[in-house]
């Protein structure tokens, strides 16, 4: 029997990402944009698929079903930028749903497209002052982070006055959850940490590792960071900072500026590379900078021999520990058990492609049942604390909080510190979110 031939849906292969075009001046080209805004919102509006993914494709499907011509020739392209906003680049859509990725023939990479629809906005100066601040981390951090100014921002952030001002003059919504600031953060409490430990090199993995602080995890949440050095020099890694970080980019990404992630990628890629050089593997708390180094970065700067190498090193913490686990090489030996964890797997950390490993390394201690809850927070960081945005943020945890209830755990949390604290207000019970990194801590009884 002959091949079939022409589309056909899905794929035996793996799928392909290709690198982003994004010095080709086509790139810019709104014309060429909506060209092929068109041609994958019509693929989108055929299959409808990733419907409960985000507010994109139900933003999408309302503009087509409530168009003269019931299809997206019928949809204004101004409008086209209501899908646009509403996509936080959690590529759950290309790595879980679509159908249509390459090396299908339609080429289908939704993310990546509306990264070029955010790029286009951002040249084009359509931007918001309040989207420049929140995406502005390292700077708002070091000023909010000022000894006795965190203690005022921290107050006037649970305000209740104070944060109808913000929502009237910022467009920050008034109930949505904002983070702390630390004056002494993480690095200010690893300074100077020297691992005393002789480091051993099993499989993959060399057993010295360089922690990526995050801005986040070094200004907003430096505990789970603490956690991070007990857990992992209990199994025998040592450990050390990069001599100093900038944000990974991440959040200019999303906001389509690429200039500002290219001068990112600039100050950290060669620091790290050093690391690399001298025999360290390379980590992260957050698992959306674990992704931009592993593989956003790659795909923007493909022919950039040192962000390879420094994708090639960087692992999730909790698949660092399962591959030395293979290697017999985990402390097994814990003292107290969990009970049962509700654990929320964050995105950035799924489309990484390793497998479900923070469960796999919770479920080793005796006692304890973990389970897993695959759907995404909505959170994404500056998503859900927009004016505009916030209400449909609270929707798409909801069926995540309905999880952890239904639980009735001892514990819940996800890899994604901000994601945790998401569906801690959407519960509203005042039971805190728990790192997974803290729970094993508690669980080692160090």
């Amino acid at each position: 029997m002959a091949a079939p031939t022409g589309p056909r849906e899905g794929n035996l292969e793996a799928p392909t990402r290709h690198p982003l075009d994004w010095k080709n001046p086509d790139f810019y080209n709104e014309e060429s944009l909506n060209k092929e805004l068109e041609r994958v919102f019509d693929i989108c509006h055929g299959c409808r698929r990733c419907v409960s993914l985000c507010q994109s494709f139900p933003t999408l499907f309302d503009l087509v079903d409530e168009s003269d011509t019931l299809e997206v020739d019928g949809v204004n392209k101004e409008d086209y930028w209501k899908v646009v906003d509403h996509c936080y680049l959690c590529d759950l859509c290309y790595m879980t749903k679509c159908p249509y990725v390459p090396p299908h023939d339609w080429n289908l990479d939704f993310p990546h497209l509306m990264l070029r629809a955010k790029a286009v906005k951002f040249r084009k100066g359509d931007v918001r002052t309040r989207d420049r601040i929140l995406t502005s981390t390292d700077t708002v951090g070091k000023l909010a982070g000022i000894p006795v100014v965190a203690q005022v921002v921290n107050a006037a952030n649970k305000f209740k006055p104070t944060r109808k001002a913000l929502e009237a003059i910022l467009g920050v919504h008034a109930d949505a959850r904002l983070p702390e600031y630390h004056s002494n953060t993480l690095r200010k409490r690893l300074k100077g940490h020297q691992s005393r430990i002789s480091a051993e090199a099993v499989g993959k993995t060399t057993g010295k590792l360089a922690l990526f602080a995050t801005c986040y995890m070094n200004r907003n949440e430096p505990g789970p960071g603490e956690d991070f050095v007990a857990v992992f020099e209990h199994n025998g890694i040592e450990l050390t900072l990069p001599e100093k970080e900038r944000c990974c980019g991440m959040p200019k990404l999303e906001l389509g500026d690429l200039a500002a992630v290219a001068e990112a990628k600039a100050f950290n890629i060669p620091i790290l590379a050093k690391l690399v050089d001298q025999g360290y593997d390379l980590t992260a708390l957050i698992p959306s900078c674990v992704l931009m180094f592993k593989q956003e970065l790659p795909l923007i700067f493909p022919d950039d021999e040192q962000v390879q190498k420094v994708a090639r090193a960087f692992y999730d913490p909790f698949e660092y520990l399962m591959l030395r686990h293979k290697e017999g090489k985990l402390n097994t030996d814990f003292k107290q058990p969990l009970g049962k964890v509700a654990y929320h797997a964050a995105c950035h950390q799924r489309v990484q492609n390793i497998g479900q490993k923070t469960r796999e390394t919770l479920a080793l201690i005796p006692d304890s049942t973990i389970e897993i809850i695959e759907r995404c927070s909505g959170h994404d960081g500056t998503y859900a604390v927009k004016k505009e945005f916030h209400e449909h943020a609270m929707k798409i945890v909801k069926p995540v909080v309905g999880r952890v209830q239904k639980a009735e755990a001892d514990y819940y949390g996800s890899d994604c510190a901000m994601a945790g604290h998401h569906i801690e207000h959407g519960l509203a019970d005042g039971r805190p979110a728990q790192h997974p990194i803290t729970l094993l801590r508690k669980a080692y009884g160090i």
